[in-house]
């Protein structure tokens, strides 16, 4: 990464006893698009807010285009902020809400004139600049605040669970928006959410965040096809976790044995260090499970009971209780009728030994 739009090291913030972030240390680069993620209380508002100038640090430094901003005030930092409420001004009109912060700067009518227009027509609301914010929907004042926001071209823009208060199909229709607005204007961004999918879809990388610290940082493939960790593999979509035994390692494939006695192969390019003897757990998502065919075969199965077949729209989910008494799920493309599977009917899965990952520690 060339130099940083955005740099923070070590940052720490308690209260009381409670330590709400523990030396939290990354890099954003310019026009990246970097979410944090994680559960309520894992710390990240509270890096985002010490990042805008809202809260201090206990310790730690914040950088922004390589000048120390730690303690700088809000207002000299070049960030814009959108909110979850919208923070709109409820008796200004649309137009005077965007002008707001140009007016502010001291900008003059005709400039802020062409400005408003210009925003108004990058968020595809030309045409509202003379109502209150009252008569527009959720959408369109969350499309309102963040237009406030990129009127006046901050260094910055950090988003606060901005979609939060928006029924799911709205939500769905801004997490695009927003997309296509940072692709189209190349500004950086950093947003927060616990929505593992608004995270996916939006971000070039992901900040996983966990008990106040980072736990995994990486593009969102990384984080889904390589988690590191138990908890980001099962944290970020469906997971099966195997509890299995290291029983050989040959050049790049780990040879385990599962609980019922049965062996498979895992990659070793997307472990963890591994020896042999280990208890570890095998991590397999649902979609790279396939059901088996009789006379089929695949280069990992699992032989195991069918429970039940869950029709979710789209996808068909397969629960299978394997033979140590544990349960899988697998699923696929809904592509009709699910006709000839019963309870209790014998079921193979299958899956590549590239599909698996190995994971240590917590929990194996």
């Amino acid at each position: 990464m060339a130099q940083p739009k955005l740099k923070i090291t070590d940052l720490r913030k308690t209260y009381g006893r409670v330590v709400a972030l523990s030396g939290a240390s990354l890099e954003m680069g310019e026009g990246e698009f970097l979410t944090l993620l994680g559960p309520s209380g894992s710390g990240k508002t509270t890096m985002l807010m010490m990042i805008a100038g809202l809260v201090q640090p206990d310790s730690g430094e914040v950088w922004i285009d390589d000048n120390l901003a730690t303690y700088a005030p809000s207002h000299m930092r070049d960030i814009g902020m959108v909110f979850q409420n919208y923070a709109l001004f409820p008796h200004l009109t649309v137009y005077e809400n965007i002008a707001f912060p140009l007016r502010m700067r001291g900008v003059d009518n005709a400039n802020i004139r062409r400005e408003v227009t210009r925003v108004l027509d990058l968020i595809q609301l030309p045409d509202v600049q003379d109502r209150l914010p009252r008569a527009l929907s959720g959408g369109q004042q969350q499309r309102i605040a963040l237009a406030r926001c990129i009127v006046y071209q901050p260094s910055i823009i950090l988003m606060d669970e901005p979609l939060g208060a928006l029924d799911k199909k709205l939500r769905d229709q801004m997490k695009l928006e927003i997309k296509h607005l940072h692709e189209e204007l190349g500004i950086t961004v950093l947003y927060v959410t616990h929505d593992q999918e608004e995270a996916m879809v939006m971000s070039d990388r992901i900040c996983l965040m966990n008990d106040a610290k980072i736990e995994q940082l990486g593009s969102p493939e990384e984080l889904y096809f390589r988690p590191r960790t138990m908890f980001a593999a099962d944290f970020l979509g469906e997971s099966n976790f195997l509890h299995v035994q290291v029983e050989d390692i040959s050049g790049g494939d780990v040879l385990v044995r599962g609980g019922d006695g049965a062996t498979f192969t895992v990659d070793n390019d997307k472990t963890r260090p591994v020896a042999k003897g280990d208890a570890v757990q095998a991590m397999v998502r649902p979609e790279m499970l396939q059901l088996i065919a009789p006379g089929e075969d695949a280069p990992n199965v699992l032989d195991g009971s069918l429970d039940e077949v869950i029709l979710v729209g789209g996808v068909t989910k397969y629960y299978v209780r394997l033979k140590d008494g544990s349960q899988v799920v697998a699923t696929g493309l809904t592509r009709g009728p699910v006709d000839g599977l019963e309870k209790n009917a014998a079921i193979r899965l299958g899956w590549n030994k590239e599909n698996a990952v190995i994971l240590t520690g917590e929990g194996a």
